[in-house]
């Protein structure tokens, strides 16, 4: 995992492990003790609020931002993202670039962290859903708490969706036939793959108007192929629309221009 070798001396992703790194595992930054109740932590937000959406190849960027209060001062906060049913021994894991937020000074802060995912290196398809996210923030006389769910943040798989209109030109009220794919990103090997049996919208965009109207509803078949046919009435656009599932964002098609003579 992003910056996590250098501090656990480890071999192997910190989201692919099984266990907390040593950075968890042990007070931070020279917190000595766990004061239940103090510091606070509010206002927890993840990727401002939105799906984190990984690919195969780019690293993801992530920011949190908190609030954290203390009336002796803040000295110290981080967060993690984590899944599994127990915070001993998560099923995956995710530290901070800097272990270390980025936060103002005094009694009341806003604190940033950043994560930077790879999807090379720290994630698995199975770990496409909601995450939890943890803390630990200490204040200025060293008396730090660790809480393991103040937030959470939804990590999915990005997915392409393509499609064809053909033949073209065509003349009007004859059948063509709109054809495309859905597929969506593994992280396990590294490619796109076929996303099948997923509901998809075919809609249409009448030339000159502003507005696409959806002509029906079809499923992808088992390899994430799409294909259906309407009558052609007049010139426009058409492009196939998947909303998305819980581990996998939606996304529009590039439309496709028809010409009906």
């Amino acid at each position: 995992m992003t910056g996590a070798l250098a501090l656990t001396g480890l071999a192997v992703p910190m989201a692919h492990a099984d266990d907390k790194p040593n950075a968890w595992n042990a007070p931070r930054s020279g917190a000595t003790t766990f004061a239940a109740g103090a510091p606070t932590i509010s206002n927890v937000v993840t990727n401002g609020g939105k799906a984190i959406v990984v690919g195969t190849t780019a690293k993801k960027v992530v920011k949190v931002t908190y609030t954290v209060s203390d009336p002796d001062g803040v000295g110290y906060a981080d967060v993690a993202l984590w899944r599994g049913s127990n915070w001993d021994s998560p099923t995956a894991f995710l530290i901070t670039d800097a272990l270390e937020a980025s936060c103002g000074t005094g009694t009341k802060v806003t604190c940033t962290s950043t994560f930077t995912i790879d999807p090379k290196l720290d994630l698995w398809n199975d770990q496409a859903g909601t995450w939890k996210v943890a803390s630990y923030v200490a204040d200025n006389n060293g008396a730090g708490v660790e809480r393991t769910n103040v937030g959470s943040a939804v990590i999915q798989r990005a997915s392409k969706v393509t499609v064809n209109a053909a033949p073209e030109p065509v003349t009007k009220n004859k059948t063509i036939t709109i054809t495309g794919s859905l597929t969506r990103g593994s992280w396990d090997t590294g490619k796109y793959v076929g996303y099948g049996s997923q509901s998809v919208k075919l809609q249409y965009l009448k030339k000159g108007t502003s507005a696409y109207t959806t002509v029906k509803t079809i499923k992808a078949d088992s390899k994430g192929n799409l294909k259906t046919t309407v009558k052609a009435t007049a010139d426009g656009y058409y492009r196939y629309v998947f909303a998305g599932t819980s581990t996998t964002a939606g996304q529009t098609a590039v439309a496709d221009y028809i010409d009906v003579r």
